[in-house]
């Protein structure tokens, strides 16, 4: 009787050969696919090697504070104040620098020895400690400082230094690689890697750094160390990172080195910067701004106010005006227009091209010298009043010209801002209209607006003539319970 069992087994051996050439199959495939993987990741060892000696630790020694009166204790006269500090200042002996180690990192850019590094590095510092790979320590001279930069230039007298190369901060494309040199919590020297982000990042209270950002790890120590594209290249001084914590949480911004380099440029030679200023207050372009004013989409400059005696006020250019283009470049957001008025030199004509009332124009304007902080300050101080729980506006002095442009003889203020669902934008009521009156009654300021609505009482409803370029218009606003 002959047995069915090696037919059997010969179907199984071929089915489990099948499925052991299958695996190999899928392990190769696999084996492939990491090694095509590891071979697209890029190597930064050999960027690393011939930049690292570039890269210098910084750490700051200050003074101690000093005593400017003696201090006050009750029950004891000065007399035996003097004796206690004196017998005191006798038993102890006070160094007389208070030593900070490993504030930030920089990096030397020129033969001669000249370093960049961050601004609120050295701010502070009564003397520079510049330590080189090398491990040879030197005293910098601090040649100048940029606060609204955040650059500051470094000399220190030293030979055999090496120095990097400075890239294209311009042609940096978002998802590109980059890597970090710096000294994260004093560990010297430290390599972090990462993509680039976003480009022209604004940031709060720093509109003239159009900022790159990056996913690098940058903690405290790195500030003022270089960023280098994979060419080696330094494209950015990484400056700040965006964290809850004070560590690194994946946000990371660093300066572009074209606007680096031309600060240092204007310290060595000048010891102090000067930017181009144009003299207005912008807002971003909302929708319904844009589809007001004819345009596909939202982009450009709103001028929602133009600053006295700035170059501004002395050309073309109005309230409600938007800017769309500066020296033939447009302008996405608001924030990208002021790092590109900043790079214009003082005194030299600028092209902008404007959407003004649904009609493209084109201006040119003089650009001026931007003031100092406090001098801006002053001109920008024009009283405002919001009023979040009546209209939810916000409003602001009426200049001349658009009083000219909407041939309003008197009164009136400007509608600065908005809030989104509230009773004014609920009525109609946009940025850039101007309120002559409001329950019939004129106004003129900001006071005389916080006034009315003081006194609306339970009022349900108040009637707001607005006047647009098209024409005046009473607009009824249904007052929040």
């Amino acid at each position: 009787m002959m047995s069915t069992h090696p037919t059997v087994v010969s179907r199984r051996s071929r089915l489990s050969a099948a499925a052991l050439c299958g695996c190999l199959l899928v392990l190769s495939s696999m084996a492939s696919t990491a090694q095509a993987l590891q071979s697209s990741l890029p190597d930064f060892t050999s960027l690393v090697k011939r930049n690292h000696e570039s890269v210098v630790n910084i750490s700051i020694s200050q003074m101690p504070p000093t005593l400017d009166s003696r201090p006050q204790v009750p029950g004891v006269d000065d007399e035996d104040i003097d004796d206690l500090l004196k017998r005191y200042q006798e038993q102890e002996q006070p160094r007389e620098f208070f030593e900070n180690e490993a504030l930030g990192s920089g990096f030397i850019i020129s033969e001669d020895g000249y370093i960049l590094t961050n601004n609120h590095v050295v701010e502070s510092a009564d003397e520079v400690l510049v330590r080189l790979h090398d491990r040879r320590q030197l005293i910098a001279e601090v040649v100048g400082t940029d606060p609204r930069s955040d650059v500051a230039l470094l000399k220190i007298d030293a030979n055999d230094l090496h120095v990097v190369s400075i890239g294209n901060s311009d042609a940096l494309e978002v998802g590109e690689w980059v890597l970090a040199i710096g000294s994260p919590f004093g560990f010297d020297f430290s390599v972090t890697a990462g993509i680039v982000s976003a480009t022209e990042r604004a940031l709060p209270n720093e509109s003239y750094v159009p900022f790159i950002q990056t996913d690098v790890a940058i903690n405290p120590g790195n500030s003022g160390g270089p960023l280098f594209n994979l060419d080696g290249d330094v494209i950015g001084i990484n400056s700040q990172i965006y964290s809850r914590t004070g560590s690194f949480m994946g946000l990371s911004f660093a300066i572009p080195i074209e606007m680096a380099m031309d600060v240092a440029d204007q310290l060595r030679e000048k010891g102090r910067v000067a930017r181009g200023w144009l003299g207005v207050i912008i807002q971003e372009v909302t929708m319904e701004r844009a589809d007001s004013s004819g345009m596909d989409r939202a982009y450009g400059a709103l001028v929602a106010n133009i600053l006295p005696d700035s170059p501004a006020a002395d050309s073309g250019l109005l309230v409600n005006d938007i800017i769309t283009h500066f020296e033939g470049r447009q302008i996405e957001r608001s924030s990208s227009l002021p790092p590109l008025v900043g790079r214009v030199p003082a005194n030299s004509d600028a092209t902008l091209k404007v959407v003004r009332q649904g009609k493209p124009m084109e201006l040119i304007v003089n650009i001026g010298e931007l003031p100092s902080d406090d001098e801006l300050r002053q001109s920008m101080r024009v009283p405002t009043v919001v009023t979040p729980n009546v209209l939810e506006l916000t409003v602001s002095p009426l200049d001349a010209q658009t009083r000219e442009a909407l041939a309003i003889d008197k009164g009136g203020v400007l509608v600065s801002g908005v809030e989104a669902g509230g009773p004014a934008q609920q009525a109609g009521i946009r940025e850039g209209d101007v309120i002559s009156t409001i329950d019939n009654r004129p106004v003129d300021s900001a006071s005389d607006v916080e006034k009315v609505l003081s006194e609306l009482g339970d009022r349900k409803s108040v009637a707001v003539l607005v006047h647009r370029s098209d024409g005046p218009v009473f607009l009824a606003l249904q007052l929040e319970e």
